[in-house]
């Protein structure tokens, strides 16, 4: 996909710094990485598994090491770098990032500014970043206010308003998959119920192969995955529910590998409009699982200043 980012002084006339940008979407099963023009087009593009299992230094590194790789071929100078991380970002570590260990440890800006001699780096949480490449590009122009909910290997969210995105007092708006689920009280996380990893375990548990793939397509006929999956949608719709009531969202965006399934979105919307006096439209992001790196190239972006 070809895609210019907008001007974020809504003019579009600025012309920014020469350069490259640089663009990275780590996931805990997936790490994208990206190289565009100063004007945000697409040069190059690579995608790598996370390898979740083997801990967070050897992701970093690898990533690292495929993002010098893009910019050797593509050639020229960075002027920026844009990251998008699972959790909340600090400058000193990570907060609520569980399903790459050690990954609470990483100083992503220091350690993608040293390994690549780039003057600018920005960092944000994965779904901030998504929200704003739907913002900028995608399902949430001139949408307000617009939720993002990423379904992959775990469960989060990010709200717009006004157009920009919301981060919250301590940069945690959003993390829902620490909702409360099932009963008694407490219950459980959300995540642990709902989520790719969830999925994946609850195929296991009931001798599906193929994961949560295997457990959406044979949930596509009447049985027991189907009935299993229902009881677990069901358990993301009462969370994005509430969020609904709060938020009173235009749209849903829908990101990540567990809303490739048209049964899990149907079942999504089907228990909102149900549940909901307003229901919000929902679609699925049409930069499929590219919506956070995007949005890293978009922070990457915003950093270059545009000369008067």
């Amino acid at each position: 996909m070809t895609v210019r980012l907008s001007d974020p002084s809504g003019t579009g006339t600025g012309t920014r710094t020469p350069g490259l940008l640089l663009g990275i979407d780590f996931g805990g099963t997936k790490m994208a990485v990206g190289v565009s023009d100063a004007d945000g087009r697409l040069l190059a593009h690579r995608r790598v598994p996370t390898h979740a299992e083997q801990g967070a230094p050897q992701a970093l590194s690898r990533a690292l090491k495929l993002a010098g790789d893009l910019v050797g071929e593509v050639g020229g100078p960075l002027a920026a770098a844009g990251v998008a991380s699972p959790g909340v970002v600090r400058p000193d570590g990570i907060d609520l990032a569980p399903n790459v260990p050690g990954w609470e440890r990483l100083r992503l800006a220091d350690a993608v500014r040293d390994a690549l001699d780039v003057p600018r780096v920005a960092v944000d949480n994965d779904l901030n970043a998504a929200a704003l490449a739907e913002l900028r590009l995608g399902a949430l122009r001139g949408v307000d206010p617009g939720l993002v909910v990423g379904i992959g290997t775990g469960i989060a969210a990010a709200v717009t308003v006004g157009g920009a995105v919301l981060p919250g007092h301590r940069g945690a708006a959003g993390e829902i998959g620490y909702a409360v689920a099932g009963a008694p009280w407490p219950g459980t996380m959300l995540e642990l119920d709902f989520s790719g990893r969830a999925l994946d375990r609850l195929a296991a548990d009931l001798g599906v192969p193929d994961g949560a793939a295997g457990l959406t397509a044979a949930a596509e006929t009447p049985g027991a995955a189907r009935d299993a999956l229902a009881a677990r949608v069901d358990e993301a719709a009462r969370t994005l529910v509430t969020c609904c009531l709060l938020l009173d969202p235009q749209r849903i965006v829908l990101v990540g590998g567990v809303t490739r399934s048209a049964l899990i979105r149907r079942m999504l919307v089907d228990r909102l409009t149900e549940a909901l006096p307003h229901p919000p439209d929902v679609v699925r992001s049409r930069f499929a699982d590219d919506s956070a790196l995007y949005g890293a190239l978009a922070l990457a972006r915003d950093t270059v200043p545009v000369p008067h």
